[in-house]
């Protein structure tokens, strides 16, 4: 239990490290780019002179050096202050707090899908080796990582909501329908299939592909033969001793990809018309709202280095060696 909690603790500094880190890194690559927010803001004002882009300037310090406005972003940072947006005249932490659950809803239900079904088909696939149905598992997956997902998108929209009319084709929830409860949770799954199943079948090919691969190159050590000689069933070789070895590199890359998900889902949140902050970022590029784009980045990569985390503990649950190795 000591060791666990030194293994945390080390995890959490390394982790805070990375994050300042990004931070600082965050702030100069966005102020880097191209575009003026005071030009933005004032041209939409329909009063783009020069006085008026430079009140605009003092008004939100951006007159200010950029080293002055690095040391005001990290010290509000450090204070749970994620700014101010310029567009939309609000606390970043209140537009986050909007768009983030429709972010988590999406990505996680999508992600555990994936890894769920990506693990069960690369197992039926391992174990079916050389068959059709190891054929047709190889096939669907390298067409699903191999066809862009918009396109998958865009086709299961016109399949299943224009021409079937089974689905709803975009949005959270249905507009001014008043749902609560009960009914505005079912409203919300039947807009969640679409763009769940879209994301989960890029991912869902990739650990299919890896479990397959993974539990092929396990399945012929010495332990699992062991294993078959002492008369265990095919069922408990498979479950106990292959997939339990073979799982590592899949949750080593699952770890990776769950907190990408979160901040990587834009084009699903536009196909699909997600209020999603993939959709939010979106739109801050176009508006040069630096403040939500650090915030975004600020809360994405917070997500990556909890997953991160929560896979070196999930290792230590799963092979309790490599805990004892640390």
């Amino acid at each position: 239990m000591l060791g666990f909690a030194q293994l945390f603790a080390s995890r959490l500094v390394k982790a805070l490290a990375i994050l300042i880190a990004i931070v600082v890194m965050n702030f100069f690559l966005v102020h880097a780019a191209p575009g003026d927010p005071a030009m933005v803001m004032a041209g939409e004002a329909g009063a783009a002179d020069e006085k008026f882009v430079a009140q605009l300037r003092e008004q939100f310090g951006l007159n200010r050096p950029l080293y002055e406005q690095l040391a005001t972003y990290v010290g509000k940072i450090a204070q749970g202050d994620l700014g101010f947006s310029y567009r939309q005249q609000r606390p970043v932490w209140s537009i986050l707090a909007e768009r983030l659950p429709a972010t988590l809803i999406l990505t996680l239900t999508a992600f555990a899908l994936a890894l769920a079904a990506g693990v069960a088909l690369g197992t039926l696939a391992a174990i079916t080796v050389g068959t059709w149905a190891d054929s047709a598992i190889t096939v669907v997956a390298l067409l699903a990582y191999a066809t862009p997902i918009y396109w998958i998108g865009l086709m299961m929209s016109l399949l299943f909501s224009i021409q079937l009319g089974w689905l709803p084709a975009f949005g959270y929830e249905t507009i001014g329908a008043g749902y609560t409860g009960l009914a505005h949770a079912a409203d919300v799954a039947q807009h969640l299939v679409l763009p769940v199943v879209t994301l989960a079948l890029f991912y869902m090919a990739g650990y299919a592909r890896l479990t397959r691969a993974s539990m092929l190159e396990v399945r012929g050590q010495d332990f699992v033969k062991t294993a078959k000689a002492k008369g265990l069933t095919p069922t408990r070789v498979v479950t106990r001793h292959i997939l339990r070895n073979a799982i590592l590199p899949v949750i080593t890359v699952a770890g990776i990809q769950a907190g990408q998900l979160v901040g990587g889902s834009i084009l699903i949140e536009t196909v699909f018309a997600w209020p999603g902050i993939g959709r939010l970022a979106f739109e801050a590029v176009l508006q040069r709202d630096y403040q939500v784009l650090l915030g975004i980045f600020l809360v994405t990569s917070v997500m990556v280095i909890l997953f991160n985390i929560l896979t070196d503990i999930l290792y230590g649950l799963v092979d309790p060696r490599i805990q004892a190795a640390r």
